[in-house]
Parts: C-alpha cells; sequence; structure tokens
C-alpha cells in the first residue's frame, strides 16, 4: 500500500489517479471538508481514507506500506497562524521521517520554491546550499526549516528512510485544484476572468526596472510533476533535495495570453496594483535549476506553458466533468 498526505488535494488527488492506474493500493490522510474535494477522488476511491487526526493511531499499527508521499501541508502563502504552521509543516513531516526511518518505508515529501525567497541567493537545491535561503513568508520559512533539519540529518548520519526525496515544487497548475481559494494557480484565475467578461487581470510590477507583466514564474503542469513521483516510486537508489520545476521562467503576460488563445478571445491584458498585503513576501522571479534532478536519471520531457494550458483549458476547464 502507498500512503499520500493531502492525498484529496491538487496534487496528491493527481497522484492518487495516476497510482490507481497503475494498479496501487492507495491510503489518503486528508480532510474532505465541505469545499467539494470528494469530487478530487470521485473517478478513483482509494483503498482507505484517514482523518489526519487518526495518522498517528494508524501508523502505530505498522501498516504495510512501500512508500509515502507526504504532500500535506498548510501552503497558503498568506498564513498567519505561526504555531499551526509549524506544528503541520515541521513536526508532523519529522514524525513522518523518524518513522520511515525507523519501519524501513521509503519517503518523498513536498517543499517548495517558496523557500528560496526573493531569489537573490539563487536557486540551486543542493543541501549545502540551503544556509544562504532567505524566504520571506511563513510558509516558506516552514518548509526551509524542515530542509535544514533533513539536511543536518544526511550530514550527521542520522536516521533516514531507505530511500528519501524532498521535491521543492514551483508554480504547479491543472486539474483538481478547484477547492483552493485565494491560492488556485494563477491559470485558473485568469480563465475566470476570461469567462466573466473580462480581460484576464495581472499585478503592477513592484521591482524597480521590470515592466508590467514581466514578472517571471516557472510554471509546471501538474501531470509532470506526478511523472517525476512515479519515477522516483520507481528509482529507489535516488535519494535526495530536488527542485521540481521545469527550468524554464516564463512572465504573467505571456500565461495570460496563452489562456486567451486557449480560450479562443482576443489577446488583451488589464494591469492593477499588487495589495499592500502581498507585497513583503513578492517573488518577481522564480526558475528552477533542474541539473540535479537530471543527473540523477530523470530524463521526462516537460511540458510547455502553452500546450499545458491549452490541454487544461481544452480537456477540463471547459469539460462538463473538469476534475482528474
Amino acid at each position: 500500500m502507498i500512503l499520500i498526505t493531502g492525498g484529496a488535494g491538487f496534487i496528491g488527488s493527481n497522484l492518487n489517479a495516476a497510482l490507481a492506474e497503475a494498479g496501487h493500493e492507495v491510503a489518503i490522510v486528508d480532510w474532505l471538508g465541505e469545499a467539494g474535494k470528494w469530487r478530487n477522488l470521485a473517478a478513483y476511491p482509494p483503498a482507505q481514507i484517514l482523518m489526519p487526526d487518526a495518522l498517528e493511531h494508524f501508523l502505530a499499527s505498522d501498516p504495510p506500506l512501500k512508500m509515502v508521499f507526504h504532500l500535506g501541508a498548510i501552503s497558503a502563502t498568506t498564513a498567519t497562524d505561526g504555531d499551526l504552521v509549524w506544528m503541520t509543516n515541521v513536526e508532523l513531516p519529522m514524525m513522518l521521517w523518524n518513522w520511515c526511518a525507523a519501519h524501513q518505508v521509503r519517503l518523498v515529501y513536498a517543499s517548495s520554491a517558496a523557500t528560496y525567497g526573493d531569489g537573490s541567493a539563487g536557486f540551486d537545491d543542493d543541501i549545502d546550499a540551503l544556509a544562504t535561503l532567505k524566504p520571506r513568508n511563513l510558509y516558506g520559512w516552514s518548509k526551509h526549516a524542515f530542509d535544514l533539519r533533513v539536511a543536518k540529518i544526511i550530514r550527521t548520519g542520522g536516521a533516514r528512510p531507505p530511500q528519501w526525496a524532498g521535491l521543492k515544487f514551483f508554480n504547479v497548475y491543472g486539474p483538481n485544484e478547484y477547492h483552493k481559494g485565494s491560492m488556485i494557480s494563477v491559470v485558473k484565475i485568469k480563465w475566470d476572468d476570461i469567462q466573466s467578461g473580462r480581460a484576464p487581470k495581472l499585478f503592477r510590477s513592484i521591482e524597480p526596472g521590470l515592466a508590467d507583466g514581466q514578472q517571471i514564474r516557472d510554471f509546471i503542469w501538474v501531470g509532470d510533476v506526478v511523472d517525476v513521483m512515479l519515477w522516483l516510486l520507481a528509482s529507489p537508489g535516488v535519494n535526495g533535495l530536488f527542485n521540481l520545476g521545469t527550468g524554464n521562467g516564463r512572465s504573467y503576460q505571456h500565461l495570460a495570453e496563452a489562456v486567451c488563445r486557449a480560450a479562443q478571445v482576443p489577446e488583451r491584458v488589464e494591469f492593477i496594483d499588487m495589495p499592500s498585503s502581498l507585497r513583503a513576501g513578492y517573488q518577481s522571479f522564480t526558475q528552477a535549476n533542474m541539473d540535479r534532478l537530471r543527473a540523477a536519471g530523470y530524463d521526462g520531457q516537460f511540458t510547455i506553458l502553452e500546450e499545458g494550458i491549452r490541454r487544461y483549458v481544452v480537456d477540463y476547464l471547459e469539460s462538463s466533468d473538469p476534475y482528474r
């Protein structure tokens, strides 16, 4: 059995679908809540759904797990409850790390590109480069804190799972993200603008010398993220902390225009001021350095932004069933 924490969420439910299609038995740890997250699992009901507060009791029963994908987290970049974020994003994965080490179960966990802060220290995913990073929000800091814990364990020869991998997710988009509210992908937000008869809105630049709409992000199709996790499942000898983007940053203007083309409307963009609440933690540039994942043996191709957006819009957002 494979365990996915956060398995009813965006990335987790896409992974659940792919594992189910490959014939794996999956158990999920998540709250279904009232935001329609159950629909993310409707086509591929897992063998078991555990409430998060039942996880420790479940693990105490010594379940026969092949691998744990720890994707559950408080992932809002606007989160402010430091105690809750620390318990969820640092202490919980530490508990899973220790359990997997003790029971010889493989572990893949979600880190984040938010650990890179404003990007001024670069996007080097080597664990020896972690000390130079300065995350700009609570979420990014919590993910960074856990990466630092892992790095210390590796350097000092501490107990570790038989396989471990941390994935620094960049800007993931695709189906099953509809419950995420304000944290939904920019692709979906621009499509919603168009469906409301408006031009897609983009924030004006807050960086001196950077033109409006030219803020850069490394946008990655969720199917590519899942492919990397399936590769890790099939590659038990691969260990390490890895960026997971495309390695090719694209501007928000390019993204908005691609959504317009996919929706078959004129390519037009409206610029608006960025809310003051977002400015302190805003990243104007992200681009994954993918050298270490490639060196580890991953040779899959990443979907170009225009094709990913076309697929998302045509195959899902304009479909009668937008779920994976």
